[in-house]
């Protein structure tokens, strides 16, 4: 008995075919790092995180967000972010580290999925409160998944064997593993808005850095991934400040509505 498939419109389409191309960018890496090819292999994890971050944008631009949509996304990000990662860098050095390195970049593979099922089981729900909206709980899949190759990028720019040692790559992989499942807050431009003085500037600095990627492509990505790591403690210290504002507001809010009460209340028997 042949299954009914429904008709869709090319813009219902859309988004989903943007997820099969970052998960075909993620399976095209590890074909590269099976062949050596560890340079093209991590310009395929960035290809694959640029379409990773179009697609659902294009998807709430279209109205064309579904159920099957976010579950697609998800599995593309397992594969892209948490497998080809883990596998890229056992490829390229953890090797040499045995059972220990396997294990090391399972744990990473393992965190990325635990991950992303917490934020599948948060669809809907608010992770965060409202006034936190510029921050993400923990650091996201495409930006850890660059995280655990930095290493890797930074050894295309500077000769040595210092960023290919299994001991620092394991320390960086299992430190990005714990950050991606932590509930420390991290930054988010998903809804940040520039200050009216500050658009032109940075879109200089926007055309800055693209050229800087033609042109000096790994040492570009290494100081983006070196800057990246330095704004993790200060989005936890942003975080605790705007908290605590919150939190001193809610506090004068309630003291406030119970004086009123009190108010109210007084002349009653």
């Amino acid at each position: 008995m042949a299954m009914a498939v429904k008709s869709l419109s090319f813009n219902r389409m859309l988004p989903n075919l943007i997820t099969l191309l970052a998960l075909s960018a993620g399976l095209t890496a590890i074909r590269y790092g099976l062949r050596e090819e560890f340079e093209r292999a991590v310009i395929a994890i960035f290809f694959a995180a640029v379409f990773d971050g179009i697609d659902g944008r294009i998807a709430r631009m279209l109205r064309s967000t579904s159920k099957f949509g976010a579950e697609l996304d998800s599995l593309s990000d397992v594969v892209s972010f948490g497998v080809a990662p883990a596998l890229l860098v056992y490829m390229w050095t953890m090797s040499s580290a045995g059972s220990v390195g396997w294990v090391v970049c399972v744990i990473f593979a393992l965190c990325m999925a635990l991950r992303l099922a917490r934020f599948n089981t948060m669809l809907g729900e608010p992770d965060l409160p409202s006034y936190a909206h510029n921050y993400f709980v923990g650091v996201p899949a495409p930006a850890a998944a660059f995280l655990a190759i930095l290493p890797m990028v930074l050894s295309f720019e500077f000769d040595g064997g210092f960023f290919s040692s299994p001991i620092l790559v394991g320390v960086v992989m299992l430190t990005v593993a714990f950050l991606m499942v932590s509930r420390i807050p991290t930054f988010s431009m998903k809804r940040f808005r520039v200050p009216a003085r500050w658009v032109v500037p940075l879109m200089l600095v926007v055309g800055l850095l693209a050229a800087l990627l033609v042109t000096e492509p790994w040492a570009t990505l290494g100081l983006i991934g070196v800057v990246y790591l330095v704004s993790i403690p200060f989005a936890a210290t942003s975080f605790r400040r705007l908290k605590a504002r919150a939190d001193a507001l809610g506090a004068d809010v309630v003291a406030k509505e119970t004086c009123e009460d009190d108010e109210t209340g007084a002349g009653r028997p």
